[in-house]
């Protein structure tokens, strides 16, 4: 039984220090800078490449961090408007690629992409996906970087299979064959979860999330839905998640339009305005969350719920 869903969308050791302005694999831009980093994680001998993002706000103090999943057959840059619109706006973030169910699994016998879609999906990789996540958040906060983090302010986020990521390392807790994943890292004090799956095999959700008491925002589309034989999933689920999930704070946004990956850098088959529309939407409505996460004034929401109404197919915050 897989942990949880199949998607098929259509499309060593770096050091730790903190690069000086110019130096080789730097993209600067005005406010920030964008570095790849190809970390190995040597207690497993898995590959972690991340893409961080890292604001010049952070010279003068410490500043948020969002730790970003991407969905299955992604890469680390998958999702980089939400890294430069964070950075522009003072959080830094670190945006994961896992090599398991990563862009590679487009590559090879065109027959075989389904059952290496299946496998990608499977618990092995679902655990292994917590524990790459775990092991960048080591990396960003044992080197010259981890000084300027605050860690108060650490946000576990990611879309499709990076929202399982993140609901695991939020504190999910799901039963297979006796045996009990837990993964819960206990850093992240708020989650992002964007078209979260369902967790197959579970017709109540509530035991496997009612554990997991940190704010979280869920971000999703009346058209999000999965089409894949055997892990068919629409945006009933993603409601289902929703509800199930435990924590004072709790905040839901589905829009009219948009497919399941118009929260991708790409545009599939969504219309242009749609997708623009959308992932503008998002990136205010992270930030709007994050501020209310962390004691600031609901105002920001309720600001945010105001202006996008005519895209909102359904607004709740708890």
């Amino acid at each position: 039984m897989v942990l949880l869903f199949l998607l098929l969308a259509p499309m060593l050791v770096a050091s730790s220090h903190l690069p000086a302005d110019g130096e080789a694999g730097i993209e600067l831009r005005a406010g920030y800078r964008v570095q790849d980093l190809d970390w190995v994680d040597p207690a497993r001998g898995r590959a972690v490449p991340v893409k961080l993002f890292w604001p010049d706000a952070a010279r003068s103090g410490k500043v948020p961090l969002v730790v970003f999943s991407h969905g299955i057959g992604s890469a680390r840059d998958g999702y980089t408007y939400l890294g430069h619109y964070w950075a522009k706006h003072g959080i830094a973030s670190l945006h994961v690629q896992h090599v398991g169910s990563d862009r590679a699994l487009w590559q090879g016998n065109p027959f075989g992409l389904v059952s290496r879609f299946q496998q990608a999906a499977g618990e092995a990789e679902a655990v292994a996906r917590v524990h790459d996540q775990r092991f960048a958040l080591d990396q960003v906060l044992a080197g010259a970087w981890g000084a300027q983090v605050d860690r108060a302010r650490i946000v576990a986020a990611g879309h499709s299979y990076g929202a399982n990521t993140t609901l695991m390392s939020a504190g999910a807790r799901v039963v297979r064959d006796g045996k009990t994943i837990e993964l819960r890292d206990p850093r992240f004090s708020a989650a992002i979860v964007i078209s979260a799956p369902p967790f197959y095999g579970d017709a109540d959700f509530r035991p496997i999330l009612a554990g997991i008491t940190i704010p979280t925002l869920h971000v999703t589309t009346a058209d999000d839905i999965i089409r894949i034989p055997g892990f068919g999933s629409g945006v009933d689920d993603r409601l289902k998640v929703f509800d199930a999930i435990g924590g004072a704070h709790k905040v839901l946004a589905v829009y009219r339009h948009g497919t399941h990956n118009v929260f991708t850098d790409h545009r599939y088959f969504d219309s242009r305005e749609v997708s623009e529309q959308v992932k503008q939407a998002t990136e205010s409505l992270s930030l709007a969350f994050i501020d209310t996460a962390y004691g600031h004034s609901t105002a920001e929401l309720a600001r945010w719920r105001s202006g996008h109404r005519a895209l909102l197919a359904r607004y709740d915050a708890r």
